[in-house]
């Protein structure tokens, strides 16, 4: 069954995940980022800037072929349930990722907005709700 976590209270939500696949990748984890489509292309820029020491191979699966993706060990995907890679699944989309369930872990990045928070209570629910066991972690102050 797919493990799930919550980070709450992101201060900075594309900074945190920026860090949090930098982790995950320097354990020799595959990623797969997922959320809407301008949060994906402002995650693909910031992966590229975030950190002048750093180098995050990436790719996005609108822009780039099946060959790319599963040689890419990070892809950013609007679109989960095709991507290549299973193992990490991050969720910065208001949505359920379709087919997360296919994914060894599922983290769920929630900033300290209101709109935001709302969205990830919803997601909390459905998952409890289908018997996951669900970790939370506070990133920042809780509200």
């Amino acid at each position: 069954m797919t493990e799930v976590a919550f980070h709450f209270n992101a201060p900075d939500k594309l900074g945190y995940a920026c860090r949090l696949v930098r982790k995950a990748w320097g354990t020799g984890a595959q990623v797969v980022v997922t959320g809407e489509d301008d949060v994906l292309r402002e995650l693909d820029i910031a992966l590229w800037s975030f950190s002048p020491l750093d180098f995050l191979p990436h790719c996005h699966d609108a822009a780039q072929g099946q060959r790319v993706q599963a040689r890419s060990p990070i892809v950013l995907a609007s679109a989960p349930r095709s991507a290549p890679h299973q193992q990490v699944l991050v969720n910065l989309g208001a949505a359920v990722p379709e087919g997360f369930e296919r994914f060894e872990r599922l983290i769920e990045v929630v900033s300290a907005e209101p709109d935001d928070r709302q969205h990830g209570r919803r997601r909390w629910r459905h998952y409890k709700d289908r018997g996951y066991a669900v970790d939370q972690f506070e990133v920042g102050p809780a509200r």
